[in-house]
Parts: structure tokens; sequence; C-alpha cells
């Protein structure tokens, strides 16, 4: 039996902007370039929490009322959360840029940033899946067992759920 040949042609870097992300992408970027693949940094926002609180309690038809009830203000806030997307964008450019900056041989990589809003595991599985990603890049975070065992981590969630091959990175 022959051992096979694995290419990466895309690979999906999934960051936090934290200490574990940081760790994470130089090897992503160093896989991307060894095989002159596609980066996509990917980084997910959470909805604020008062969304996240009114679950539950509000129907959706009517939060999607409530939302939409003036037009203008909608406008606003759209026009709002271009400009927010587009520091987001830069702001996570900034963080790849300097985490490379602490290598001496860095590799050459162009990467594409992608934003979107939501629950990270979510919103990570289903890039990978959609985006017909090769590989999955995270970092984690080393925290304890029990806080890990009853919180879970972004990392292991992913990591079950996503049916890419995915490289944890931890924090070291």
């Amino acid at each position: 039996m022959q051992i096979p040949r694995i290419e990466y042609r895309k690979i999906l870097y999934a960051t936090d902007l934290s200490e574990a992300g940081r760790a994470a992408f130089p090897q992503a970027a160093s896989i991307a370039h060894r095989y002159a693949a596609d980066l996509t940094v990917f980084h997910v926002v959470e909805p604020p929490e008062f969304e996240n609180y009114l679950v539950g309690y509000i129907d959706e038809n009517l939060w999607k009322k409530i939302k939409n009830r003036d037009l203008k203000e909608a406008r606003d806030i759209l026009v709002s959360r271009k400009r927010d997307d587009a520091v987001i964008k830069e702001r996570v450019d900034e963080f790849c840029q300097s985490t490379l900056a602490d290598y001496e041989d860095k590799p050459y990589v162009v990467y594409a940033v992608k934003i979107t809003m939501g629950d990270p595991v979510k919103e990570i599985v289903e890039e990978a899946r959609d985006g017909n990603y090769d590989l999955v890049v995270v970092g984690k975070h080393g925290r304890g067992l029990l806080e890990e065992t009853v919180m879970g981590t972004t990392a292991r969630r992913v990591l079950r759920r996503c049916d890419q091959p995915v490289l944890v990175v931890p924090l070291s």
C-alpha cells in the first residue's frame, strides 16, 4: 500500500486574536508557504451579549421586526458595521504581520482576511466545509483540566465537528 501524497491547496486559519492564535499563525503561514496554498485568516466576532440574552425570551419574528423598525437607523447601523468590519480586518492583518515579524526567516505568504459574526465553532466549521478547505489551523489555550472539562474549548469543539483535518497548535 502506497502512502498518499497530501496536497494543501486551501488552508483556513481561525483566530480569536489571542496568544494561542499568535502561536498558531506561523504554523498556518509556513504550511501555506510550503504548499503554495491559499491561506484565509478567519475571525469570528461573537454577537453582542444583549442579543444572546434575548434568545429564548423573544420570538424570532418579533426580534426581526424590532431590529427592522426604523430603516434609517438600520442603514446607519450597516454603515457603522462596515466601518467596524474594516477596523477589525485591519486589526487582524496587524495581528498576522506582527506575529510573523517575530521570526527571522519568516515565510512569504499571502492571505485573505475574512470576518463574520456568530458562534465561533459553528462559523469555523461552516466556513471550512463551504469553502472546501483542505486544512483548518486553530490555536489552543493552555487551560487547566477542570476548566476544559466544564467549559470545553473552541479548538476541541471544532476538532470534533469539522470534517476537514484540523491542526491544533497549543500555546507553549
